[in-house]
């Protein structure tokens, strides 16, 4: 079983200009990102439009992430369902296809109770045997996993890491302490803040744009404890991080990544592409920063 740590890119999806998944592309990207030095990968979250795909697409999605990184990182797959049954089908599929791991958000609408959140995650943790991301955003899935029910699910044996996407970095600091080496903390919207609290990891948006410096932030923080430095590069990328932290999440990332020659297609509706202004905002980034598309010869 891997330990995961690191900088782990949540990652878009590439479509083609009629909107059908685009395989290439995703090989690309993901080869790019390793080469980049990305910690991991986490196909079919959020920022990669899971809601928006088939079950054949979340197959091919997942199939070809996992084989293009071919056990060079750690590959988590997204397996949130509002159904326990159907997150236990997804989770059993994921670990058949070979994932490392897998991210489960709440269910996002039936509002469960603490004692629902716990058989639920008990369930699936009962049926697989690869590791168990819980993924706590209260603003997505209408619950909130508090540090004291995360310290419940920490007991489930293979519920070992929660993705915090709160911005109360303090949560970081009370999980570690309620549960210990029981549930390792990634954070999800902070990271910089997140690993001084004692996070080791970060599920990413921003690194599907520059997964290189995001990496290497963190490994500032936790190898080397250079928090000065780190710090220094965290601000010099907090507008790209900013940029891809609200409602444009997705199209903003698409729009940065077609900034940076790397064209991945639109979101599917109900997203739509970005304003224009919001358009010329990412043009001003991937310059500002000096982004590109670049992969090894």
């Amino acid at each position: 079983m891997k330990t995961f740590r690191g900088t782990y890119t949540v990652m878009i999806t590439p479509f083609d200009e009629t909107g059908e998944l685009d395989l290439p592309a995703l090989r690309r990207f993901v080869d790019w990102q390793i080469e980049q030095g990305i910690h991991g990968l986490i196909p079919l979250g959020s920022t990669g439009e899971f809601l928006s795909l088939s079950d054949d697409e979340h197959v091919a999605l997942a199939e070809t992430v996992i084989r293009q990184a071919a056990g060079r990182v750690p590959v988590l797959i997204g397996t949130g369902a509002e159904d326990t049954r159907e997150s236990v089908r997804l989770s059993r599929r994921a670990e058949a296809l070979g994932a490392d791991g897998v991210m489960i958000i709440p269910p996002f609408y039936s509002t469960p109770t603490d004692d629902e959140l716990v058989h639920h995650y008990k369930t699936i943790g009962d049926a697989i045997g690869i590791p168990i991301m819980v993924y706590n955003n209260p603003a997505t899935a209408n619950v909130d996993l508090k540090p004291q029910l995360v310290a419940r699910i920490a007991e489930i044996p293979n519920c070992l890491y929660i993705k915090e996407s709160t911005l109360e970095v303090t949560r970081v600091r009370d999980i570690v302490r309620l549960c210990g080496d029981k549930m390792t903390v990634f954070g999800g919207i902070l990271g910089f803040e997140s690993f001084v609290e004692g996070a080791q990891g970060w599920v990413a948006v921003a690194s599907n744009i520059a997964p290189a410096p995001l990496a290497r932030l963190f490994e500032l923080v936790a190898d080397k404890e250079e928090i000065r430095e780190a710090r220094d590069l965290y601000l010099r990328y907090l507008p790209l991080i900013e940029f891809v932290g609200g409602q444009y999440y997705v199209a903003g990332s698409k729009a940065l990544l077609r900034h940076m020659g790397s064209p991945v297609g639109n979101p599917r509706p109900p997203r739509l592409p970005l304003p224009a202004e919001r358009d010329a905002m990412a043009r001003d980034i991937v310059r500002a920063l000096d982004l590109a598309f670049r992969q090894a010869a």
